[in-house]
């Protein structure tokens, strides 16, 4: 009897010992810090002259939606639609890495202008849009994300400032690139 209990006691401290050695299911994780320049189409007047440079990092999981931290933002040419500084832009990007080291996803950019009160211009990869790259992760490491595009739809809504604030509704395309002024959409 005493050898059953020290068998079945051993069996099971094995048991529980090796449950914090298990290699645990991982994950990829990918990151962004490069500068990105957003090249905007389809506007017209004061519409028109809004392409900017902005740095961001975020950090994401495969599926999971994290806010970005924006650590840099300028217009080339804001005209009468953003006067003077903006607020803080804000958006939120989703990067899925596959076993190729392929990088999707999604991304909203919003820039809410601070004079004249109330415009602002929205950048996001629904429904027509996304986001492309490399990644070079590997389970268990957060890889960095390069040759970033980002493509889709933007508005500008408020109308404040100038009459032609405004998009017409259907024409407003954007294209972001990872480090370069030119890139194309995948």
């Amino acid at each position: 009897m005493k050898i059953v209990s020290f068998l079945t006691l051993l069996a099971l401290a094995l048991a529980v010992g090796s449950c914090g050695t298990r290699t645990p299911t991982t994950t990829v994780e990918t990151t962004t810090t490069a500068y990105w320049e957003a090249q905007l189409a389809g506007g017209v007047g004061q519409a028109s002259l809004l392409n900017f440079v902005t740095q961001f990092t975020v950090t994401t999981v495969n599926g999971g939606s994290q806010p970005l931290s924006i650590t840099g933002f300028s217009f080339y040419n804001a005209g009468a639609c953003f006067v003077s500084a903006v607020t803080p832009p804000v958006g939120v990007a989703s990067l899925n890495t596959n076993s190729q080291n392929q990088v999707t996803g999604s991304m909203t950019y919003t820039i809410t202008s601070a004079v004249p009160s109330g415009n602002v211009l929205t950048l996001t990869t629904t429904p027509n849009g996304g986001v492309s790259g490399t990644s070079n992760a590997t389970p268990g490491t957060i890889g960095t994300l390069s040759n970033g595009i980002v493509w889709g739809t933007w508005t500008l809504t408020g109308g404040q400032g100038d009459p032609t604030c405004s998009v017409p509704e259907g024409t407003a395309t954007f294209i972001m690139c990872e480090g370069t002024n030119t890139c194309t959409i995948p």
